[in-house]
């Protein structure tokens, strides 16, 4: 198993190299170990995802949880593991920075934090706080004893804020604030995503996996992205695919779903080696 510090660096370089990769998000070991064994070269991990596989809203969970979790997360596989911090769990720069650090314990080798509020009534917090909260989560990083990849997320998209100057004006601020990467979840079109990366001179993670068209990794590519995440889309999926299969097993008395079952042999064959 690598140290933390060298996937620390490999994450790094991830985000350096030309081209583009694709981080995926698993929502626990054995779904990080199935990624892992596809040649995925990192993770990520999703709180939606991991809310729902505890039968809770996203943002249902606390930070404790949570960094047990992602902890989990970086123990289960050898690839580098980065995090969803949601907010940083408190409004306070300072909570934000108590988010970060610890977080650096847990094994993970990078993070998120989003300018939401988690309130309905003012979702996204003000351009001065939000650039004060990032700042601090990059000072925490900094004091770090490995190269910690801090992500700043601008969540205006997801909060029908569709105002793509505002989230360009916030983007540059975290950069400017010392952010690593930057990510604005909700952009999809390719016009959106050209005109950010024309504003930014950080790389760029794009969420894709929408209900309602993608682009591909090809066409990102393209464009010049450089990360590609799904956030809490294969957790879905998943989801989407047991509810199906229980709905048929319930209302029509049909064992059909079978049929697209992952074999049990393979599954036995790729976590033995874990035993």
């Amino acid at each position: 198993m690598p140290t933390q510090i060298e996937k620390a660096h490999a994450f790094r370089a991830l985000h350096e190299r030309s081209g583009t990769f694709v981080i995926p998000n698993p929502w626990d070991r054995g779904s990080a170990r199935l990624l892992a064994s596809l040649g995925f070269e990192a993770l990520t991990s999703t709180s939606a995802g991991f809310a729902f596989s505890r039968g809770l809203p996203d943002y249902g969970v606390g930070r404790d949880t949570i960094l047990a979790h992602v902890a989990d997360l970086a123990a289960a596989t050898d690839v580098p593991m980065a995090a969803d911090l949601e907010n940083g769990f408190g409004d306070a720069p300072e909570t934000v920075a108590e988010t970060i650090r610890l977080a650096g314990a847990t094994g993970i080798v990078g993070g998120s934090i989003e300018d939401a509020t988690g309130r309905a009534d003012a979702p996204i917090y003000s351009l001065e706080a939000s650039v004060e909260r990032v700042r601090a989560a990059v000072e925490a990083a900094r004091s770090l004893p490995f190269p910690f990849t801090l992500t700043a997320r601008a969540e205006n998209h997801l909060h029908g804020r569709n105002e793509l100057a505002d989230t360009i004006r916030r983007l540059q601020a975290f950069q400017d604030a010392g952010a690593d990467v930057l990510y604005a979840p909700g952009l999809k079109t390719r016009d959106e995503i050209a005109t950010v990366l024309r504003e930014i001179d950080r790389p760029l993670n794009v969420l894709m996996g929408f209900a309602d068209g993608n682009l591909s990794v090809a066409e990102l590519t393209e464009l010049g992205v450089k990360r590609i995440s799904v956030g809490a889309t294969l957790a879905r999926v998943a989801m989407g695919a047991f509810q199906r299969a229980a709905e048929e097993l319930r209302t029509a008395g049909t064992f059909n779903f079978a049929r697209d079952a992952a074999s049990g042999a393979k599954l036995n064959g790729l976590f033995a080696q874990f035993a």
